[in-house]
């Protein structure tokens, strides 16, 4: 697929703030069934985009913009090429020690249900690892609601397993700690995602997770949708939970009552020529 993608943040200040520092994981980088056509980030305010990498290789901007600030946005938008490969990802360079990815976080720990399923999926589906991400990942969507906006960026995978709902970072956060339970290394994935009924925007951006599986490399579940990443899926940023990739970071001076409004454009588009 040929993705074209825009992502617009804007913050509005009751009262101005006086310095912003904003750090943006919103570049996605290619693999073999990834190719980044063209790709820019544009602020409204006049400050420098300072580029570099994280530790598991994300693409990394930062900037300070010093105010007085009523507001400030961040326009990110570019086009994207995809293949279906079953949601496996070959061809990504990988920077730390595949142990890394068994570590526990604060949002991502398991509690006893969390390993309970990871352990009854583990037995029923055999030994095949990829059977048993699949039964991990039912198991999920029995358990739990999709529901919108009922959870917020510092809900863990306990709490939201607990209360039987939640939005896609939860599903990824307990489907990453149910594979790590297990002995798998997994982590978090941010991008987007194309949906055929959702042309006219979307309110957020979408998370699933990859699982390191023997003779196959990373592949990409989406615990949320119930299904193996496709071509209608774009990576952008990795880490061991939703913090270590989130789309934007940071922090402001001043600039009481913050209001934020998140606006994203996936739509397909043709091939020039």
């Amino acid at each position: 697929m040929r993705l074209k993608i825009r992502h617009e943040t804007s913050y509005v200040y009751g009262t101005p703030a006086t310095r912003a520092i904003q750090i943006l994981r919103l570049t996605p980088r290619g693999h073999d069934s990834q190719f980044v056509v063209n790709w820019r980030i544009d602020v409204d305010q006049d400050c420098r985009l300072d580029a570099s990498r994280d530790p598991f290789g994300n693409a990394v901007q930062s900037f300070t913009v010093e105010g007085p600030l009523d507001g400030l946005t961040i326009v990110a938008e570019g086009v994207v090429e995809t293949q279906d490969n079953s949601g496996i990802v070959h061809g990504q360079a990988e920077r730390l020690p595949l142990p890394v990815y068994l570590r526990d976080t604060p949002l991502t720990r398991a509690s006893p249900g969390i390993r309970a399923l990871a352990e009854q999926a583990s037995a029923a589906a055999g030994p095949d690892t990829l059977p048993i991400l699949y039964a991990i990942m039912n198991g999920i969507r029995d358990r739990l609601d999709f529901i919108v906006n009922v959870t917020d960026s510092g809900t863990t995978a306990i709490d939201a397993f607990s209360h039987g709902h939640g939005v896609c970072q939860d599903f990824s956060h307990i489907f990453i700690a149910a594979a790590r339970h297990i002995g798998l290394p997994a982590r978090y994935v941010s991008g987007y995602l194309f949906h055929t009924e959702m042309l006219d925007g979307q309110a957020a951006g979408h998370a699933w997770a990859e699982v390191l599986v023997d003779d196959l490399g990373w592949v990409a579940f989406d615990p949320a949708n119930g299904i193996a990443a496709t071509d209608s899926y774009v990576r952008v940023a990795v880490g061991l939970d939703y913090l270590g990739a989130a789309p934007i970071r940071g922090t402001r001076y001043g600039g009481a009552d913050e209001t934020m409004d998140v606006r994203i454009m996936v739509n397909e588009t043709a091939r020039a020529g």
